[in-house]
């Protein structure tokens, strides 16, 4: 697999013979630094009737860089040559800043950015892995009021952060008492379960193909085990595999190119409802 960037502020990116994108690099769709994207629109153009992968990295809420997405976004784009592809960059989060709201509110962001540059309403589909796979599911579970999620691709993503086993996670003690203001907190609840994408997990809630390794040292299968038991008790669309493999192993092959063939199936299935 070839890919080519040419070197203008509009660049061509060429993923396949005969498929090819506009790249629009460091967008900006707020005012902080941090919030930029790399879009890739087909060379034919933007229609309505296509979908919008919003791609959120990983890297602990507090780290990381779209460019750590960037090849697996270029692979999405050659199984999926005529769609629109935002990959983001958001407000990373630290003791005084915290990840949430800050983070979800950038995805809200990026959709309203999105349907202006665009000049229309599309279906969005978020994709991420580990940290950006959680931001995903909470925004889509939790605060996508106007529905524009059509579905989530949650890449071993952390679902409840109240789980025993994810408190061994090396950082766990920043998510618990940094990640969450206390301000967006819905009275009643604890910091972990407000911010755990399972608390919001109803009959209404995106359809949403998961992704884990089983030699995961930093999200434990029970957090898939735990997503997979919501979204069964609620009726929601889902389909969830596991690799052979630890934490940033997915993106290897053959793990990748499974992962890209059974996105493609899903969202064949639920076009066709």
């Amino acid at each position: 697999m070839i890919f080519f960037i040419s070197g203008c502020k509009v660049k061509k990116v060429t993923v396949g013979e005969g498929i090819s994108f506009e790249k629009e690099e460091n967008l900006r769709y707020g005012t902080d630094p941090e919030q930029i994207m790399d879009l890739y629109t087909p060379h034919q153009g933007f229609s309505n009737k296509k979908n919008v992968f919003i791609m959120i990295h990983g890297g602990g809420w507090r780290g990381g860089d779209k460019s750590n997405l960037t090849f697996f976004t270029l692979s999405m784009m050659q199984r999926f040559p005529d769609q629109v592809f935002a990959n983001i960059n958001y407000r990373l989060a630290s003791s005084t800043s915290p990840g949430i709201p800050n983070q979800t509110d950038d995805i809200a962001s990026v959709i309203q950015y999105l349907d202006k540059k665009l000049n229309g309403r599309p279906q969005f589909i978020l994709l991420g892995n580990s940290a950006g796979a959680h931001l995903s599911m909470l925004y889509a579970y939790h605060f996508d009021h106007q529905k524009r999620i059509k579905a989530v691709v949650n890449i071993v993503g952390p679902t409840d952060l109240s789980d025993p086993g994810f408190e061994k996670y090396d950082d766990y003690s920043f998510v618990k008492n940094y990640l969450v203001s206390p301000k967006a907190v819905v009275p009643g609840i604890s910091k972990t379960l407000f911010a755990s994408p399972i608390t919001w997990v109803d009959s209404t809630s995106a359809p949403t193909l998961s992704y884990y390794g089983n030699t995961d040292r930093v999200i434990p299968l029970s957090q898939m085990r735990s997503l997979d038991s919501a979204f069964i008790q609620s009726k929601v669309n889902h389909e969830t595999y596991e690799f052979n493999g630890g934490h940033m192993d997915w993106e290897k092959a053959p793990n990748n190119q499974f992962l890209i063939e059974k996105t493609a199936r899903f969202l064949k299935h639920l076009d066709k409802k």
